[in-house]
């Protein structure tokens, strides 16, 4: 296995059997917990990196469309989800996993009109975008209901 298709592939997350892209948003909402509780800028470093890291990977596998083994974009995506937390809760992580797969899953809005496009640029900006969204969502709860 080539670098490039180990990283878009998560690490190799992406050739489980069942479900990858949950799989792999599952991974990346237990990591991003964990670098949220060390720093919360470690988690923006996280969102940036994968993106950058992410697109150079796909572009490498020569991948046009978004098979099920590429899963950098759920950890990118997941990573700018958890960015709308104010601080860690469990309803928070929970919301950001939930409203993240459900985006991802139903492409619904933008979503939907950034995965129509082809390219290692639109594999990445599905998720980007869904996770732009759920960050907005969740930033916009915490503040009306600051005990979430």
């Amino acid at each position: 296995m080539t670098l490039a298709r180990w990283i878009a592939s998560g690490g190799g997350i992406g050739h489980v059997p069942a479900a990858p892209g949950t799989v792999a948003s599952l991974a990346a909402l237990a990591i991003g917990t964990v670098a949220f509780w060390l720093n919360p800028h470690l988690l923006i470093w996280l969102a940036i990196v994968s993106t950058l890291i992410g697109t150079w990977a796909i572009h490498a596998t020569k991948e046009q469309n978004d098979p099920g083994w590429i899963v950098i974009d759920e950890f990118a995506g997941q990573w700018i989800a958890l960015l709308g937390l104010t601080h860690l809760s469990l309803y928070g992580l929970i919301a950001a996993f939930a409203l993240f797969r459900f985006l991802d899953i139903t492409k619904l809005g933008p979503v939907g009109w950034a995965d129509r496009k082809q390219g290692a640029i639109a594999v990445m900006a599905d998720d980007v975008v869904a996770g732009v969204i759920v960050a907005a969502v969740l930033f916009i709860a915490e503040n009306l209901f600051p005990r979430l």
